[in-house]
């Protein structure tokens, strides 16, 4: 792995971003803003899950107002993200975000964008330019032909050069296309060309199977290369499996460990048991657990110990039977009615063994 390229340090409420900060997992939610009930829930839910930095949608003045209510019971920094109307950026801040997100060319020209700038230097938070593909200025769009990693850059940078006309360079980037590939290029010559923190996403990447893989591909080839401050996974989906993915795509990568990992086999013919389903329960009941512990689930009595030694513990599920292992060697034999149970509140107390040191 290329070592991280430092970039200029921010802050989006109590988290650091970039410099030496780690990188941060975000989502955003897809509930009606304005519902503060609904809100707050799916916000402790991403919590839970492991989400650093939530993003609300500020699509009028009553959903600009709500985020006061909102910030009073959640933990983590809320990013405002608005389009077109500087008002609601302006009412955003005034109401408590601790960032927005914005993109400057289009919230309606030099006078209500000084008028942000204001607002944002006045409440001490930072901008995130955000440029998608698909809303890319004509000229510049007229000049590539399409959205062109080049035509992204030109963007961006043109974007950021309005904050900065007015002195202000508490700013983060992102430019998003719906293409891994022209995310992947659009972000290394930015990276470039600019020190600001990079927020990393391929924007409307699809539904969980498509979307994992599209943003685990460019947004894993870009930490490899050391760019990217946050990212968010973007999954037509519930976004707590945004902030799941995240965080096996930093464990995969070696940058970030957070709560067990899963290994488990594909299954074949000599499987006996009903593995999905264990594998299922057992990275639902893991879900919430932050202790680092590596964890196997294997469908095999005869290899399976031998194929997860190195896992903390695990399960090898046999006709009528199972086994319980830990670091490959044979810890129990269980009734195969009872394995799940008996396997989880193993589990339960090597993280209660492993936080007491």
């Amino acid at each position: 792995m290329n070592k991280r390229k430092q970039t200029r340090q921010i802050r989006v409420g109590a988290v650091p971003v970039g410099g030496d900060a780690p990188v941060s997992v975000q989502s955003m939610t897809n509930t009606d803003t304005r519902d503060v009930e609904a809100t707050v829930s799916q916000i402790h839910r991403l919590e839970k899950a492991g989400c650093e930095i939530i993003r609300v949608a500020v699509l009028d003045l009553e959903a600009a107002a709500a985020i006061r209510r909102i910030r009073e019971q959640i933990s983590i920094p809320l990013i405002a993200d608005i389009h077109f109307d500087h008002r609601l950026a302006v009412a955003s801040m005034e109401n408590g975000a601790q960032a927005i997100r914005i993109n400057p060319g289009n919230i309606g020209g030099p006078e209500k964008l000084a008028n942000v700038v204001a607002a944002a230097k006045q409440h001490a938070v930072p901008i995130r330019v955000g440029v998608n593909s698909g809303s890319l200025e004509k000229d510049i769009l007229s000049r590539h032909g399409r959205p062109t990693p080049a035509a992204l850059v030109e963007s961006a940078l043109r974007n950021v050069g309005l904050l900065e006309d007015f002195g202000f360079y508490e700013i983060k980037v992102s430019i998003k296309s719906s293409d891994a590939l022209t995310t992947v290029d659009a972000y290394r010559e930015l990276a470039s060309q600019c020190d600001y923190p990079l927020h990393l996403g391929v924007t409307e990447a699809g539904g969980l199977i498509a979307g994992t893989v599209k943003s685990s591909l460019a947004l894993g080839m870009l930490l490899y290369d050391g760019i990217g401050d946050t990212f968010r996974i973007s999954l037509t989906r519930d976004p707590v499996e945004e902030i799941r993915v995240g965080y096996e795509l930093l464990r995969a990568l070696r940058i970030r460990e957070r709560g067990p990992e899963l290994i488990s086999c594909p299954t074949c013919g000599r499987c006996g048991i009903n593995l999905f389903g264990l594998a299922e329960k057992v990275e639902e009941h893991i879900q919430t657990i932050t202790t680092p512990l590596k964890i196997a689930v294997m469908g095999c009595v005869v290899n399976g110990p031998g194929e997860a030694k190195e896992a903390d513990i695990g399960l090898a599920g046999g006709k009528g039977t199972g086994l319980i292992f830990k670091k490959g060697k044979l810890y129990k034999k269980v009734p195969e009615k009872e394995l799940l149970q008996v396997f989880l509140s193993e589990v339960d107390e090597m993280v209660r063994l492993k936080a007491e040191g």
